[in-house]
């Protein structure tokens, strides 16, 4: 009887021994696992393997394939337009110099048809002008000689036209009267004459008075420096016309500019 007490007694405090060695075994187990769990990225940081690629080289979620990825505009910065060019590469076809503003007219002058600077290296050509000869009404004896420029660029005269006076039925021309021009110039290197515009010059034919008769005829030639002389103009003077030391002036842009040079021609031409 006592011999079944102790049996008894010793399972009693077996089971229970048992029981808590397995628990203890359990805990151990589960601690080491959680372990070696948390090394594993301990030692992929370690190794210095890129963020987002598993230990096998693999990319993983989220990571970068190969491309930097696309510079986000700020924010509140407006889009680019559709189709607009982008401002790091230039648009094809076009200069990143800007054009010359001179580059379309035919001179350093600017405008169009050019300006003095180029009337001053451009003589004007016969055929684009026009020659009219006409008498001054508050001096009878004066003639306004005008020369239009019908060209569509600037030209250039020389200061004055060569002018003689004549008589047309006479054969020998070698006798014909030149006005005396004025003395000192300088300046510019010519006339300019802008497209459509007029140059006046005035011829004095008597300014004395008492002149002598006999001459019927005033020869224009527009430019004496630059035109050959078969390009002269005749006009007739008409009945009674009187020439003694005749006067020319400089040409101008008025016929009172024009007339005002004439009279201080002192020089034979």
């Amino acid at each position: 009887m006592s011999a079944r007490r102790a049996v008894s007694a010793r399972r009693a405090l077996f089971v229970p021994a048992a029981l808590a060695l397995g628990v203890a075994l359990t805990l151990t187990a589960c601690q080491s696992g959680g372990d070696g769990g948390e090394a594993k990225p301990a030692q992929s940081a370690a190794s210095g393997a890129p963020a987002g690629t598993a230990p096998d080289g693999t990319a993983g979620a989220g990571a970068a394939t190969g491309a930097a990825p696309a510079a986000q505009p700020a924010a509140g910065a407006p889009a680019p337009a559709a189709g607009a060019p982008s401002a790091a590469a230039p648009v094809a076809g076009t200069s990143a110099r800007p054009k010359n503003p001179a580059a379309s007219a035919p001179g350093s002058g600017g405008g169009a048809g050019g300006g003095e600077a180029y009337a001053y290296s451009h003589p004007c050509e016969a055929r684009s002008l026009t020659v009219k000869v006409t008498a001054r009404a508050e001096a009878p004896a004066q003639r306004v000689i005008e020369v239009r420029n019908q060209g569509t660029t600037a030209c250039g005269l020389s200061y004055y036209p060569l002018v003689s006076l004549g008589d047309s039925k006479a054969a020998d021309h070698g006798k014909d009267v030149t006005p005396l021009v004025p003395s000192g110039l300088g300046g510019a290197p010519a006339y300019a004459v802008a497209p459509g515009q007029t140059a006046y010059a005035v011829l004095d034919l008597n300014p004395g008075g008492g002149g002598a008769a006999g001459v019927d005829q005033l020869n224009v030639l527009p430019d004496g420096e630059h035109m050959p002389t078969a390009e002269t103009r005749n006009f007739p003077l008409g009945v009674g016309a009187k020439a003694g030391r005749p006067k020319l002036g400089l040409y101008g842009a008025t016929v009172a500019e024009a007339a005002a040079s004439a009279a201080t021609a002192d020089r034979q031409a």
